[in-house]
C-alpha cells in the first residue's frame, strides 16, 4: 500500500499530499519537454514562412509543421493543465489525491499516445496538420497516438473530480471550495467534453485508416473536431484565467471583487464557449446561416462576457489590493507600483493585456460571419490563436511555473535576471508576431502554403510589397519570441538540474485542513466617483473603444469587395 505523507511549504504556506506532489512533478516536466520539442520545431516553422529565408522544403515543412501545432496546443498545454488541476485539488484542499494509481496510468497513457503520435509523424507520410482532415489519412499510429492520449487525459479529469470528493468527505475545507479550484472545476468539465467529442470523431477516422470502414463525411468530421480542436483552448481559457486569479493572490494578498460575479462568469464559459467552434466553420457550404448566425454571435457573446468580466474583475482586485497599500495617487501607481521584477506578476500581466487586446478583439472579429470571410484560411488566424494559446495560456503557464520551482520542486532559480528579463522578451515579442501576422493575413496571406511567392504555378499571384515586409517581421518576431522560450526552458530545466535545494518541510502523516478565514469587508473606500477600481475602469473603457475601433474597420475592409457581388 501508498504511505501518504503531507507536507507543508515553508516558503507559502501550501500543502503538498505526496502521491499528488510527484503527479505534479511529472506532467509538469513532460510538458516542458513537450514545449522544448515544439519549440525546436517553430525555428523550422517561422524560417520558412520568412520569404527571404524560405528554409525547409514543402514536404519537410508539413511534417515540421503538423508536429509542432500538436505538441504545442495539445501536448504542452493538456500536460501542465492535468498538473494544475492535481495541484486546484489535492494542494489547494489540502487532501489525499484520489486514486493515485489510476492517475500513474493515465499519465502513462498520456505519455506513450505523445510519443507514438511524434515518432509517426516523424516517420513520414502522416503530414495532415493538427485538424488530420479526411479524406487526408494519416498511419493508424498517428490516430491511435491522440487516441491514448485523450483516454488519458480523461482519466485524469476523473481523478481530479474524484480528489473533490476525498476533500469534501475529509472536510478538508469548509463552505464553497476557493475560486482558483472552481475555475479547475470548469475547465476540467469542458476537457470532458473536448476529449470525449475527439473520441467520437478520431475512432471512426482510425477505423477508416485501416479500412475497417469505407468513409467519414467530410463534414461530420469538421464539425465534430472542431468539438475537440476549438475546445481544447477553451480548456486552456478557463485554466489560466483561474491562474490569474492565483497570481494575484500570491503577489498581492488580492480577493476578487466579488466571489459571485466570477464564478457566474465561469460558468457561463460551461454553457457557451464551446460554441465559438462555430467560427472554423463558417465557410462551409452544409452547414446553415441560421446556424452559423446563432453559434458565432447571439450564444457566443455570452461566453465574451464572462471573459470581459473575469479581465475586470482580475486587475480590479489587484488595484484594490494596491490601494489598501496605499498606492492611491492618480489613476495608475497602484499598476506602476506593482511588483514588475518578479516574472510570476509579470508574465500574468503581459499575458492578460495580450489575451484581452490582441486573443479577444481578433476573436470576436472572427466570430463574426460576413467579416470571417475576409480572413478566413489566412495567416490571420494563426496570428489570432498565437494571441490566445501562447500570449494567454503559454505565458501564464510560464508565470506560475517561476512560483512552483521553489514552492513544488523545492529548488532556488537559477539566474533571476535572466529570469526578470524572460516575460517581457517573450511576451513582448508575441504580441508584435500576433500583430504582423494579423496584417499580412489581412492582406490575404494564406495560412498554411509553404512558399509565399506559388514560385512554379501556373498562375501565379503577385503580392503587394507589405505582404512580404510583414512576413518578415513574423519571423524576425519569432526568432525573439523564440529565444524568450529558450530561455524560459533553460532558466526552469537548469534550476531542477543545478539549482540550490530548498527546506521542503517535514513531512507528516496527517492533512491540515484549510483554516475559516473571517468574511472581508468590500473594497468601497478608494477611488473616485463611487468606483474601486478607477484605474481599472479606466482601462477597461480603452479596450472597449479599441474594440469599437477595429470591428468598424474591418466593416470598412469588408466593404472593398461589396462591389465583386
Amino acid at each position: 500500500m501508498t504511505t501518504t505523507t503531507y507536507r507543508t511549504c515553508p516558503r507559502s504556506g501550501l500543502q503538498f499530499e505526496s502521491n499528488a506532489e510527484k503527479l505534479m512533478v511529472v506532467n509538469a516536466v513532460t510538458a516542458v519537454v513537450a514545449l522544448l520539442v515544439g519549440g525546436i520545431l517553430a525555428i523550422g516553422v517561422v524560417l520558412t514562412r520568412w520569404p527571404a529565408v524560405h528554409w525547409l522544403a514543402a514536404d519537410t515543412f508539413y511534417m515540421v509543421l503538423t508536429a509542432h501545432g500538436i505538441d504545442m496546443l495539445i501536448f504542452w498545454v493538456i500536460f501542465f493543465e492535468i498538473a494544475v488541476l492535481y495541484f486546484a485539488s489535492s494542494t489547494l484542499l489540502r487532501c489525499r489525491i484520489a486514486t493515485p494509481k489510476v492517475a500513474w496510468v493515465a499519465f502513462v497513457l498520456m505519455l506513450i499516445g505523445a510519443v507514438m503520435n511524434n515518432l509517426t509523424v516523424f516517420q513520414g507520410g502522416s503530414s495532415v496538420m493538427m485538424t488530420s482532415y479526411v479524406p487526408m489519412m494519416a498511419s493508424p499510429y498517428f490516430y491511435v497516438g491522440l487516441i491514448l492520449f485523450a483516454v488519458g487525459a480523461l482519466v485524469a479529469c476523473f481523478v481530479f473530480f474524484g480528489t473533490l470528493v476525498v476533500a469534501k468527505r475529509d472536510k478538508t475545507y469548509q463552505g464553497s471550495v476557493p475560486l482558483v479550484t472552481f475555475g479547475a472545476i470548469v475547465a476540467a468539465i469542458i476537457a470532458v467534453f473536448t476529449i470525449a467529442s475527439g473520441a467520437i470523431i478520431l475512432i471512426p477516422t482510425f477505423l477508416m485508416s485501416v479500412g475497417i470502414i469505407k468513409e467519414v463525411d467530410p463534414l461530420i468530421y469538421r464539425t465534430i473536431w472542431w468539438a475537440f480542436g476549438h475546445s481544447s483552448q477553451q480548456i486552456n481559457v478557463a485554466a489560466h484565467i483561474s491562474i490569474w486569479y492565483a497570481v494575484a493572490a500570491i503577489a498581492f494578498g488580492a480577493k476578487p471583487m466579488s466571489e459571485r460575479v466570477s464564478r457566474g462568469a465561469f460558468l457561463l464559459y460551461i454553457l457557451f464557449l464551446q460554441l465559438a467552434s462555430a467560427h472554423h466553420l463558417l465557410a462551409d457550404p452544409g452547414l446553415s446561416t441560421g446556424w452559423k448566425v446563432v453559434n458565432t454571435s447571439y450564444f457566443m457573446y455570452f461566453a465574451v462576457l464572462a471573459s470581459m468580466i473575469h479581465g475586470l474583475t482580475i486587475p480590479g482586485a489587484i488595484e484594490v489590493a494596491q490601494r489598501a497599500k496605499g498606492y492611491n495617487n492618480g489613476l495608475f501607481e497602484w499598476l506602476r507600483k506593482a511588483p514588475w521584477g518578479n516574472p510570476v506578476f509579470s508574465g500574468m500581466f503581459i499575458s492578460l493585456i495580450g489575451f484581452g487586446f490582441l486573443g479577444g478583439i481578433s476573436g470576436v472579429m472572427m466570430g463574426t460571419e460576413q467579416l470571417n470571410m475576409i480572413i478566413h484560411n489566412t495567416v490571420y488566424v494563426p496570428g489570432h490563436f498565437h494571441a490566445t494559446v501562447v500570449v494567454g495560456t503559454t505565458l501564464t503557464f510560464m508565470a506560475l511555473t517561476y512560483f512552483l520551482i521553489p514552492v513544488l520542486f523545492k529548488r532556488e532559480m537559477i539566474n533571476p535576471g535572466l529570469a526578470k528579463l524572460q516575460p517581457y522578451l517573450f511576451g513582448l515579442s508575441m504580441y508584435f508576431f500576433c500583430l504582423v501576422m494579423m496584417g499580412a493575413g489581412t492582406l490575404g496571406v494564406p495560412r498554411r502554403h509553404w512558399d509565399l511567392s506559388f514560385a512554379g504555378a501556373a498562375m501565379a499571384y503577385e503580392w503587394p510589397g507589405a505582404a512580404y515586409l510583414m512576413m518578415g517581421l513574423v519571423g524576425i518576431a519569432g526568432v525573439a519570441a523564440m529565444t524568450g522560450g529558450a530561455l524560459y526552458i533553460y532558466i526552469t530545466v537548469g534550476s531542477l538540474l543545478w539549482g540550490k535545494k530548498l527546506e521542503g518541510g517535514k513531512p507528516s502523516a496527517n492533512f491540515t485542513p484549510i483554516p475559516v478565514s473571517a468574511p472581508s469587508a468590500a473594497a468601497q473606500t478608494y477611488g473616485s466617483a463611487g468606483f474601486a477600481a478607477p484605474g481599472t475602469f479606466t482601462l477597461a473603457m480603452v479596450f472597449l473603444v479599441s474594440f469599437v475601433l477595429y470591428y468598424f474597420i474591418n466593416w470598412k475592409y469588408l466593404s472593398q469587395v461589396w462591389g465583386l457581388s
